[in-house]
């Protein structure tokens, strides 16, 4: 069985817009467990339920933004382990290095392919 038939993913994103582009372009990899949350307190209540293999967040979101969801997803023992992309449309060095030193997997910067988020994300979990 393929990766892409047994992994889960997470995608957070407060828009919708970007929610849809994103969980299209995993459709379209084949990847079909994939849920989603519209911010990172409601990410972290899903995932307390249904754990994931990967998490791909938005970082611009009010409330909490990725880095802080990344920070919780770390600090507990349930999702320590659990693959993060951090999605952002200001890619600036200190978002990077911040995501970096908590654990962060990979980053992409928006706007962004179907092509360029499959490598983003095979280059975390492997060849789907």
């Amino acid at each position: 069985m393929a990766l892409r038939d047994q992994i889960r993913v997470m995608v957070v994103d407060d828009m919708s817009t970007s929610r849809g582009l994103i969980t299209q372009a995993l459709d379209a990899m084949g990847v079909r467990q994939v849920g989603s949350a519209t911010d990172g307190p409601g990410a972290l209540q899903i995932l307390e339920k249904a754990p994931v293999h990967l998490v791909i967040s938005d970082y611009n979101m009010p409330g909490m933004d990725g880095l802080q969801l990344l920070h919780a997803l770390r600090t507990s023992a349930k999702s320590k382990s659990v693959g993060f992309i951090l999605i952002t449309g200001r890619a600036d060095r200190e978002i990077i290095e911040t995501g970096r030193k908590l654990g962060m997997n990979n980053f992409l910067k928006k706007p962004f392919t179907p092509q360029e988020l499959k490598a983003c994300i095979e280059a975390v979990v492997g060849r789907l």
